[in-house]
């Protein structure tokens, strides 16, 4: 069977998802992928009459959990279609099962999930490939800002930018989440997006380099999501380094198989693949003996727009934390957080490189 690629695309009110979502389908169409796009769930609730704004709290939750499990069977439902193509697919959801997060207090959001008997790794990590985060026009290029593409939408220009926040920290754990902000034209901006959605089909050209830096903590970190992550380096094929990784929270894992090339310095191909319990079990047979399984926590957060990772490793134990971004195209771009002290850049060195700290 054909590979099947599906990814989110979210963000807050006029955005420029409606404009991306044509050109995805162009594009990508264009390269032989049968594209498949999800219309937003909860407009299409909306225009049928859902009050999502009551003040009736239980039909309010009830309302909620019918979009997510709506949501659910939408996507399951396009992949089986996908499925029966024979052709490489790519499904892109216009907002995602997390987006229901951001208008939900925690008390309600953690009820539904008890009666929905999910978890937020099931949710978010392990049904999305990519998550693409399209910052609201009201935060940077005000403007323009308009909801005249949705009447579902009636958000002034202070309200998007709240909800724009709430979405990104919803979000905030998924280890494929990218922000694309109003720093640049709105044509740059889709392109961005088609960059985004290349990189995690296997398309060599469009990666970025991956800077990292030493650092030391000097303040807490706001709204950091902390995951436990295991990766095991496997006896190469052809010459390629393959990996999988076991990434959890709160006892709920996802786990992935990753094969990596690189093309120059500083500059590498990766194709990854999220696979099953069973199957990860099965590839720790293959582990490279010549290296240790790297044990870290690893705190994802947003900054001004920039998604950062930092890494705490358990095993080996390292003098600092490991802080990266992939999504910064030189090292004046990269905007970092004043709760973070710079100890060393280490973009480049060979040392930070996980597959050598994994050396025994």
């Amino acid at each position: 069977m054909e590979s099947i690629t599906k990814i989110v695309l979210t963000g807050g009110p006029c955005a420029g998802k409606t404009t991306a979502m044509a050109r995805i389908v162009e594009h990508f169409s264009g390269m032989g992928y049968y594209v498949l796009t999800l219309p937003e769930a909860a407009t299409l609730f909306s225009q049928a009459g859902v009050d999502f704004l009551t003040g009736n709290r239980q039909l309010f939750i009830e309302s909620e959990r019918q979009l997510i499990q709506f949501q659910l069977e939408l996507e399951d439902r396009m992949e089986r279609i996908a499925a029966l193509s024979n052709r490489k697919s790519l499904i892109v959801c216009d907002r995602g099962t997390m987006d229901v997060r951001a208008y939900l207090d925690e008390d309600m959001w953690n009820d539904l999930l008890a009666t929905m008997g999910k978890s937020v790794v099931e949710l978010r990590d392990a049904r999305y490939a990519a998550v693409i985060h399209l910052v609201t026009a009201a935060k940077g290029a005000e403007k323009f800002y308009t909801l005249a593409n949705n009447a579902a939408r009636s958000e002034t220009p202070e309200q998007a930018c709240a909800i724009d926040e709430r979405l990104m920290d919803a979000w905030t754990g998924h280890p494929h989440l990218r922000v694309i902000g109003n720093d640049c034209g709105f044509d740059e901006k889709i392109n961005r997006v088609l960059k985004e959605i290349s990189h995690v089909l296997g398309v060599p050209q469009p990666i970025e380099i991956e800077r990292k830096y030493l650092v030391e903590k000097i303040a807490d970190i706001p709204h950091c999501n902390v995951s436990d992550i295991s990766q095991t380096y496997l006896m190469p094929i052809d010459g390629q380094e393959r990996r999988i990784r076991c990434r959890g929270e709160n006892g709920h894992n996802v786990y992935f198989l990753t094969t990596k090339v690189r093309l120059a310095k500083d500059r590498n191909y990766e194709r990854e693949c999220q696979i099953s319990s069973n199957r990860y079990q099965e590839l720790l047979a293959e582990a490279n003996p010549a290296k240790r399984t790297v044990r870290k926590k690893r705190c994802c957060f947003l900054w001004e727009n920039q998604y950062f990772e930092l890494d705490t490793f358990i095993e080996p134990k390292l003098d600092h934390m490991l802080l990266e971004i992939e999504d910064a195209e030189d090292a004046a771009s990269v905007k970092f957080p004043p709760f973070l002290r710079i100890v060393k850049d280490v973009t480049g060195n060979p040392d930070y490189y996980n597959s050598n700290i994994a050396k025994y």
